[in-house]
């Protein structure tokens, strides 16, 4: 479904047992300032959408830094917990340390308020291996100053880019098959797709308070299909059936029965009493461009699904 709403990254969860005093976990005192945006306006939408899987091992980012508190924010984040004895002395004189006596800020830089946020980290809220790896101490980053070249996943426009790629949703990869509902063995089998569903789909990523933003692409390119059994030809042979035209294969048209399908199958022995799962896989050219004319492409992505097909002899008639 297209939608436009917040929804940047859980926040890191607290250490075991650390709770505000009043009981309450500490995700409530969090400000929602360094959240993500994302506009899905142009994502794909229907019930049979799904998201896209990188062709090669790379992932999103599970973690990042952005801004996430102003001083009174982060005051009554950190108060509380010292207050409540709850994470040991030592790591509370060290805390205290750290953001009220100087070393190296002093009083929550409560007389920079307005000037600035401090950052922390946040987290892909499907916690996928490495969430737990932003572990840098909150720090501070004055309005318009890049943060601290030590660190890393700090939020940039190709960081925004790469969690808008996991928002992207493309279209279902049901093939239209001729004939429809059962095929003949040694008959061509036509296969094509609705062209108007696969058109190029949009996700945008921005993070307001820090004017930047970034927006990830996906464009079809080609359609492979695996006929679900190794007794059967693919056309072409290769079964990678290219986009032309923002088509997808040919429709099949009555008189065409002699010609070789640009786009198909042709199975070559029964399915018996069952059926083959034919898969037909989409595969998505991923590019992004973001805030200060900065770009690129990221890994492309696929997305598929299995149809049953029935196969069925061609029945000679005796006389």
């Amino acid at each position: 479904m297209a939608d436009n709403k917040i929804g940047g990254g859980a926040q890191t969860p607290p250490p075991p047992g650390q709770k505000t005093s009043g009981g309450v976990n500490d995700s409530t005192l969090n400000s929602t300032v360094g959240v993500i945006v994302y506009d899905r306006s142009k994502n794909g939408s229907g019930d049979s959408v799904g998201p896209v899987t990188s062709s090669t091992s790379w992932t999103p980012p599970a973690c990042w830094y952005a801004p996430k508190y102003t001083p009174a924010q982060l005051k009554a984040y950190l108060e509380p917990i010292w207050e409540a004895d709850s994470t040991g002395a030592q790591w509370d004189a060290e805390q205290r340390d750290r953001y009220v006596n100087g070393h190296p800020y002093k009083d929550f830089n409560e007389d920079k308020a307005g000037e600035g946020y401090w950052w922390s980290s946040y987290v892909n809220e499907d916690f996928p291996p490495g969430w737990d790896k932003c572990d840098k101490p909150i720090f501070w980053v004055d309005k318009g100053d890049p943060p601290p070249a030590n660190i890393e996943n700090a939020v940039t426009p190709k960081i925004l880019a790469e969690l808008a790629y996991k928002e992207i949703r493309v279209p279902g990869t049901k093939v239209t098959l001729a004939p429809a509902d059962k095929t003949k063995v040694n008959l061509p089998t036509w296969a094509w797709l609705d062209g108007a569903k696969f058109k190029p789909v949009s996700v945008t990523a921005s993070i307001p308070v820090l004017g930047i933003s970034a927006t990830t692409t996906a464009e079809p390119v080609s359609l492979k299909i695996d006929p679900g059994t190794t007794d059967a030809t693919t056309y072409p042979a290769s079964g990678v059936c290219e986009i032309k035209n923002g088509s997808i294969g040919e429709p099949y048209a009555k008189g065409r029965s002699d010609e070789t399908p640009p786009c198909g199958v042709k199975y070559l022995r029964s399915s018996g009493t069952g059926s083959y799962p034919l898969k037909a896989t989409i595969t998505w050219k991923i590019h992004w461009t973001g805030t200060g004319n900065t770009g690129g492409n990221l890994p492309d992505g696929t997305f598929g699904a299995t149809q049953d097909v029935v196969v069925q002899e061609i029945q000679a008639v005796n006389r």
